[in-house]
């Protein structure tokens, strides 16, 4: 009985003192791109193995949300280039466009931006530009 009882109480230590996962900081969207629900992340905002082989599209940012969240909750794609605390990895300058005054990073959004198309090869290959922008505020994290 003793032994019992100590077992349960190492179990019931062990439940409490269990990290808990926290909600995303970020928005999943909604289902409105053109491939969505077809058991594939096609939002670039993510990487990892739950997604899609098809080139990554700008258009397909927050439109996506249900296959990005299961993937996300399983443990199947992340964030590209942003720590669990929130710190962004701005990647390097080895883009075609980097270092030309506008940030060509499709994760970011906001004023700093190029007026130009943007492409899922400058995902973090425009540090330069999307940094200073971002620490100019004039853009943010495209999250939701």
């Amino acid at each position: 009985m003793m032994k019992a009882v100590l077992v349960a109480g190492v179990m019931l230590c062990a439940v409490l003192t269990a990290p808990v996962l926290a909600a995303p900081k970020f928005s999943f969207g909604d289902d409105k791109g053109e491939y969505s629900n077809d058991g594939e992340c096609d939002d670039p905002r993510f990487v990892g193995p739950g997604m899609t082989g098809t080139p990554l599209l700008s258009d397909d940012v927050l439109h996506d949300a249900s296959d990005c969240q299961v993937a996300f909750e399983a443990g199947k794609v992340t964030l590209r280039g942003v720590a669990d605390d929130g710190t962004i990895d701005f990647g390097d300058d080895a883009g075609a466009y980097s270092a030309d005054g506008g940030c060509d990073d499709l994760r970011f959004i906001g004023s700093g931006m190029t007026a130009s198309s943007l492409l899922e090869d400058d995902i973090m290959h425009d540090a330069t530009d999307c940094e200073a922008a971002y620490e100019a505020g004039k853009l943010k994290l495209h999250r939701n």
